[in-house]
């Protein structure tokens, strides 16, 4: 573990600076909701530890194995994700939340099965491009993945969940990209995908609404309906200036902003901890993205294709993840359903985050001692 830490320190420091600020977020942006919900305050917190603990027993267990056993079980991964999409929409079995059906409940616990398909799909498509490395050029096997990644992207769409889709797009592409197809298929995969996104967002009432608050948040015909959300992440991040009003005193978290320890955790956390916290906080996500990107070129600088593309991939999620929902928090993209990548509270989301956190540890110390 020594070896592993010293070998990783632009990955193992901010990570665990983003776990660190996430649990004292959580416990703070829940508490008044916590409160009301459960008569206990400290219940989301409390989870949320339960969930960053398995999150570190999942984290020992990939730590552990060679990343060459996931390229081995790669289809078993997508498979069963694909399961878990379908899984969704039997009765009884998928349970809906604001409208949409992304969990499945066994017993108390929650899965979301769209955050699985996130990890598995980096591992498929890294796995195919590795098989297929000098014939991606040919449209036989440069549609194979994008027939996958179509059938996801519906199941996924039909929850409905537009922002995994976006993620779960831009993370393949990106890997498609990186492992060598031309700039025109490039091109027209880019094109397809931002004429789809289009069609799903016209093609719904209630896309339509939140792309309407997102031009105007304010306009008292959309503030109390589709714009609220923006609005008062707007005003919760107007309020915090530069040093913001302290840990613990945001005054939107008390029932004003909705979601205020999962979606717009950012917007809480800049209230409290001012501008000033909000640039600390991207500094260490920047910080992070790098260590995770110099651990991929190492890989391609071995020849280790797979694992390159699959350090690769797990940086564009979390990059594009981050980027996407702190612009939702501050008004330059519409209102989507992302956490931010280990702030949010989450249970899914945090222990799937974490594993591939470390797959790319261990893959960096096998660069080591290649």
């Amino acid at each position: 573990m020594n070896e592993i830490f010293r070998n990783n320190l632009l990955i193992v420091i901010p990570f665990s600076i983003l776990i660190l600020i996430g649990l004292i977020m959580i416990s703070s942006a829940s508490v008044f909701i916590a409160e009301a919900n459960y008569n206990d305050p400290f219940f989301y917190i409390s989870k949320q530890l339960i969930f960053v603990s398995m999150g570190f027993l999942a984290m020992v267990f990939f730590l552990i194995i060679p990343s060459n056993f996931l390229l081995k079980i790669d289809w078993l991964l997508i498979l069963i994700s694909i399961l878990l999409l379908v899984l969704l929409f039997v009765p009884d079995i998928g349970t809906s939340v604001n409208g949409s059906i992304r969990w499945i409940r066994v017993g108390s616990i929650g899965i979301q099965p769209s955050e699985i398909c996130k990890f598995s799909l980096i591992i498929y498509i890294s796995g195919y491009c590795l098989r297929r490395t000098s014939e991606l050029h040919s449209l036989r096997n440069f549609l194979k993945p994008l027939a996958l990644l179509s059938i996801i992207s519906l199941l996924i769409l039909s929850q409905p969940d537009l922002g995994s889709t976006a993620i779960i797009c831009l993370v393949v592409v990106a890997i498609l990209f990186y492992a060598g197809i031309s700039f025109f298929q490039f091109s027209l995969l880019t094109i397809l995908i931002a004429m789809l996104g289009f069609a799903a967002i016209t093609s719904s009432p209630m896309r339509i609404a939140r792309m309407m608050a997102y031009m105007d948040p304010f306009d008292p015909d959309v503030v109390l309906g589709s714009g609220y959300q923006l609005a008062n992440s707007l005003i919760s991040i107007g309020q915090g200036g530069f040093l913001g009003l302290g840990l613990g005193n945001s005054f939107q978290k008390n029932f004003f902003l909705p979601e205020a320890h999962t979606d717009f955790i950012f917007a809480v956390l800049v209230e409290e901890l001012g501008v000033i916290g909000g640039i600390f906080l991207i500094t260490v996500y920047v910080v992070f993205f790098i260590g995770m990107l110099n651990v991929a070129l190492s890989c391609m600088k071995l020849n280790r294709v797979f694992q390159g593309l699959v350090c690769f991939g797990t940086t564009i999620l979390f990059a594009s993840q981050t980027l996407f929902n702190i612009s939702v928090n501050i008004g330059l993209l519409p209102t989507k359903g992302l956490t931010l990548p280990f702030i949010s509270y989450g249970g899914t989301s945090i222990i799937i985050m974490m594993s591939l956190v470390a797959i790319v540890l261990r893959i960096n110390n096998e660069n080591k001692l290649s």
